[in-house]
This record gives C-alpha cells, structure tokens and sequence, in this order.
C-alpha cells in the first residue's frame, strides 16, 4: 500500500517522535547544542528527545563514520556501535573516524575513542562482535533506533528481519563507486527492506566497495543523509525517507527519488532465517561445484611458478581482475583477462587449448566464477587460487601493496 508522505511539521508529524524528552539539559549542553535550540522545529524538546535516544551504528566503516560523528555531534544520548573489524591502512581514505594511529585496533573501539573526543556528553556502547543469529535479537532490543552502514547483503537482510521482528526502525545506506542510496525501513510505518529487494542479486552481480572501488567523500554524503533521517525519526519533524529511495549520483551530482511500496505478495518476516549467508550466496552453486576440488593454495602456486621457470611444469596463469586493481599489485608471470570476458565468451578464444590454467582474483570469488565457465567449455584440468593475490601479497610477497 502506498504510504502518505504528505508535508510533515511539527504540529502534523508524518510519524510521531521515536523517543520521550529527557528530563532537562545541562547549561553546558544548552550552549553546546544552542544552533539546534533556535530552530523552531527542534527547539528545546526536541533536543532533549536527542538526549534520550539510544541509536545503534552498524559498522564503523564507510558510513559508519559520518554517521558516529554526526549523530554524536547532534547529542544523541547513547550511541551503540557494532563492528568486528580492525582499522587497515585502506580504510583511512573514506573512513574518516579512523587516524593514522589507529591502524590495527579494533574499529569499533577507535570510533568510540573518536566519538568521546567529539562530544564527552554521549555514551558510547561498543559491541566489538559480528552481528549475528545469535546477538541481533539481544543487541537491537536495546535501541530505539538502527542505523545500517553494512556492506553486505546477508548482514542487510538479517538487519531487517530483526527490525521487523522487533518493531523497530532503521535508517539504511548503501555506497558503490559515485552512487549512493538511502532509505527508512519501517514495517510498522510503510515497507521492508524485502519490498525494495525481495531476493538477493545472483551471486558475482553486484560488486563490494573492495573488489569495485568507492569515492571516499561519497560516504560523507551519504552518511550525512541518514544522520538526518535518523534525526527526523528521533524528533517527529520533517518527512522521513519511509516508503522512498533516495538516490545520488555524484558524478551528476543529481539526487533522485523513488516510491517503494509495500509488496502485495510480501510477508513479514516473524523469525530469523537459519542461514543468512547461504540465502545470498557469495558465489553460485556452479562456481562452488567447479572449485570443490580445483583450487589451489599461493604457496602451490608459488611452488608451481619455481617449477615453470625450471621447465618442469607448464600453465597459464590468469588473473581475472579489471585492469586498474592489476595496476595496484600482481602476481608475477599472471596475464591479465577480465571474468566479464570470461562471462561473454572472449576469454576462451585467447586461451590455449593444450595448456592448464590456473586462474586467480582479489580473493577468489571471481575467480572462482570464471573457473565455471572454464569448466564448461571442457578445461577440466583448470584450477584456481584460493585467497588470491590479498593471500599472495600477506603469505608469500609481502614487499607489494594492498588494496
């Protein structure tokens, strides 16, 4: 059903505050917070309904950052952050919570650390875990609000089936190169996230930020929007993105929205699935089937390499990356042939016929996608390398970077 989005003040909220009012603010959060104290819309009240929420950032990676550090900067009483991850050198071009000092330490305890130092007002919760079947239900039942900065889609949909079990809203974003989406999730209030998605892409179709890349200050924009929303949510001012995708194009530098509906044919969702991350499927069963027993270690590989240079063995190596990740780093000896040109048939016209191939990518998903095809076109003796060139680089030449 569609959801009315009619103009929304302070007197006709679209949907009614999240929280109650704290009891009073301190003169020292009065001057802090006194930009927002003069907005009519927000005013002492709302600030105060701040002050009292309690919101959980899931991930403290790409939106994760703008998102602590606004909403802690807004006041945002009680700030929950999940993530168990360590920050990486990598990390440090978009996420902007993280110093040079922090490399190594666990990311949800560096944005704490960050977040303290950007208001000592808020607490900070930190959930320094995987969020799964067996914490979810627990950890977002002492929240008002969720925020969803993940990356994946198993996480994704087990963040909403959790949200809908519960009752409770999320605020979601999504980042890819120069394009981000974001959107309100309510069940209580207009659609799920299985409205917008009812099943997850193929596995291989749509690429994470690490194997296709992200403009670093896109995260910012986007992160920025859902701190909104989540303060609209908060608040009861203004019209939140429920039952819309907002969607921005940097490189246009154009925001465009759509209408998302309820599914007619769609149901809520009354428990957790059993296996979030076989439901979404890394790679598909062909991909799975053909490197059950073709792949190989770096070390083989490094040992297959010394043999070929020695004329014992004789292989093609390719490596199925597009052509800027085999500018970063390589494994000596690879040519280079992209899986799209494994997936329109290219590839098998520059390959020989007599030779074995042995295939490898950033970490084996794709190659392993590419091996499939391989394998039905009759090179049965091909094989890839699991791990690929991230596992080459930690295990066997740690002198190249990573990405």
């Amino acid at each position: 059903m569609p959801v009315n989005l009619a103009r929304a003040s302070k007197e006709n909220p679209v949907v009614a505050p999240l929280v109650e009012p704290a009891d009073e603010l301190t003169i020292d959060e009065v001057r802090r917070y006194s930009r927002h104290l003069i907005i009519p819309d927000v005013g002492m009240t709302g600030q105060k309904r701040l002050k009292n929420a309690k919101v959980l950032v899931i991930g403290a990676g790409g939106l994760g950052s703008p998102a602590l550090l606004y909403l802690a900067a807004a006041g945002v009483g009680t700030l929950g952050i999940i993530d168990d991850d360590v920050v990486d050198e990598s990390n440090l071009q978009r996420q902007i919570i993280h110093g040079q000092s922090d490399i190594d330490k666990p990311k949800a305890e560096s944005a704490a650390a960050s977040v303290a130092e950007t208001n000592p007002y808020v607490k900070t919760i930190v959930h320094n875990e995987r969020l799964d079947n067996d914490n979810v239900l627990e950890i977002f039942s002492q929240y008002d609000l969720i925020v969803d900065g993940t990356d994946n889609f198993a996480t994704r949909y087990l963040v909403n089936d959790a949200a809908v079990i519960l009752g409770k809203p999320y605020v979601w974003g999504s980042i890819y190169r120069f394009e981000g989406q974001v959107s309100v999730f309510w069940a209580q209030e207009g659609p799920q996230y299985r409205d917008l998605y009812p099943e997850p892409p193929p596995p291989g179709m749509v690429p994470s930020c690490a194997e296709g890349g992200v403009l670093g200050v896109l995260c910012a924009s986007i992160g920025s929007i859902m701190v909104t929303e989540a303060i609209k949510l908060i608040t009861g001012i203004g019209d939140p993105l429920i039952g819309r995708l907002m969607v921005y194009d940097a490189l246009e530098m154009r925001y465009s929205t759509l209408n998302i509906r309820r599914d007619p044919n769609g149901v809520l969702p009354t428990e957790l699935m059993s296996d979030y991350e076989a439901f979404c499927g890394a790679i598909s069963e062909e991909a799975a089937d053909a490197a059950a027993d073709s792949t190989i270690s770096v070390a083989t590989l490094d040992g297959w390499l010394k043999e070929r240079a020695d004329g014992g063995r004789d292989f093609v190596l390719v490596d199925v990356r597009e052509p800027n990740e085999y500018e970063i780093n390589k494994i000596p000896g690879s040519i280079l042939i992209p899986k799209g040109e494994f997936l329109n048939g290219k590839a098998l016209e520059q390959l020989p016929g007599d030779k074995q191939i042995v295939l490898h990518c950033k970490s084996g998903v794709r190659s392993a996608e590419a091996l499939a095809v391989l394998k039905g076109a009759g090179y049965d003796n091909s094989v890839h390398v699991g791990g690929g060139v991230v596992a080459w680089v930690n295990q066997i030449d740690p002198s190249q970077p990573t990405y």
